[in-house]
């Protein structure tokens, strides 16, 4: 995954962001949307043959802070996850 900023105010960010999955996005992005002080946080793919998507974050306090605790949100939900699979698969 490579991440550019195309824009970047203090309240505003918009990233470029390829070789992902938008699933990925799409998790982040509702991570962000719980958060009281979001205004506005949205994932687009621009184009499906350049696999380039762009997500932008409104928020009350710094953009980029925020991307960073709803992505450890998410990584600490993925690792539940797999911990709550691991114990109910049996291996033979």
């Amino acid at each position: 995954m490579n991440a550019q900023i195309i824009s970047s105010e203090p309240k505003e960010i918009s990233l470029s962001i390829t070789e992902t999955d938008i699933g990925i996005l799409y998790i982040i992005q509702h991570e962000l949307l719980k958060e009281s002080n979001i205004d506005f946080a949205g994932v687009i793919v621009k184009h499906p043959l350049t696999n380039e998507c762009w997500m932008r974050i409104n928020s009350n306090s710094k953009p980029m802070q925020e991307i960073k605790k709803a992505t450890d949100s998410a990584l600490k939900m993925a690792n539940e996850f797999k911990q709550l699979f691991n114990s109910k698969i049996k291996v033979n």
